[in-house]
């Protein structure tokens, strides 16, 4: 089969490559320089925004994974144009020329500070423009199934995805990613007291629930976490065990305590039912498989 994976050369998109390629499947992705070298035989073009699907052919499905990601950025013109309007122009031509089936990239940080554990049916919430951009994808893309039924299209909500293939994201790289590479030589930093809890999803996982969401015959949005929660604290633990270090936390301040998620959590219930999709990976066996992966921290000598 033949696919678009938007995104190619970064984090998701290009372990999304990397599986469709071993098994078999023919790939155009887009993406830039800077981020995951492909393969040669894979076509890359410099961008999702305005793609002509006629010159690429027949495309099976598409998985849309390309975005501006820093939630720092606050230039609201930017984000929307990017994130909202690309995305939805890539919707409608997607399904002019007659792709079946879409999965996109959503956000758990479309619920901002709403109480975890987190349904689907969860008040929304931005606090931030990228948060903003994608409760507008997700608020398009139910509008879209209505009006393209022959077009099935699903939305992932991911919560704080880390694996292999992060490394190029500098300070958009993962708590997990980040702290690793802290305690190569020394102790790792964590706000105060480092009991906050989050749920973190392997990119394994995230690659078989967008396998299993292309193949979907109905449109829906779904959450894509581990559904389990864990503490800094016992990240630590874990990443100590792993690398065989002996680090101790330095418990710092935290300046954005006003409008910090101290606890994010998926109820993973509906991703089962309608995808069949229950992790493989926690992180006490998630962050192993990322360390024997080389990718979490340099490799010594």
């Amino acid at each position: 089969m033949r696919y678009l994976v938007t995104g190619g050369t970064g984090f998701i998109g290009s372990n999304i490559v990397y599986k469709l390629l071993e098994d078999g499947h023919e790939v155009v992705a887009t993406g830039r320089s800077g981020e995951q070298q492909l393969p040669k035989d894979v076509r890359v073009l410099p961008t999702f925004i305005g793609i002509d699907f006629k010159s690429l052919g027949s495309i099976d499905a598409v998985f849309h994974q390309a975005a501006i990601v820093d939630t720092m950025v606050m230039d609201r013109n930017e984000m929307f144009k990017v994130n909202f309007d690309g995305t939805k122009s890539l919707f409608e031509n997607a399904a002019a020329n007659g792709v079946k089936n879409i999965v996109y990239a959503s956000s758990t940080a479309v619920l901002g500070d709403a109480p975890a554990p987190y349904t689907e049916e969860t008040p929304v919430n931005p606090l931030n423009p990228y948060a903003e951009s994608k409760r507008l994808v997700d608020d398009y893309a139910r509008i879209f199934s209505e009006r393209h039924p022959d077009t099935k299209i699903v939305g992932l909500r991911y919560c704080n995805v880390y694996g292999p293939g992060e490394s190029h994201k500098g300070k958009m790289a993962t708590q997990i990613y980040q702290l690793a590479q802290q305690m190569v030589d020394g102790n790792p930093k964590l706000f105060k007291s480092g009991e906050q809890r989050r749920d973190w999803i392997y990119v394994k996982d995230v690659v078989r629930a967008n396998l299993l969401a292309a193949k979907s015959n109905e449109s829906f949005l779904v959450n894509c976490g581990s559904g389990k929660a864990v503490t800094f604290n016992e990240l630590i633990s874990i990443l100590n065990k792993v690398m065989g270090t002996n680090r101790v936390p330095q418990y710092i301040n935290n300046p954005h305590a006003a409008r910090y998620q101290s606890y994010t959590e998926c109820d993973m219930t509906l991703a089962k039912t309608k995808l069949g999709f229950v992790p493989e990976f926690d992180v006490y066996t998630g962050i192993p498989d990322f360390f024997a992966s080389g990718a979490l921290v340099p490799k010594q000598n």
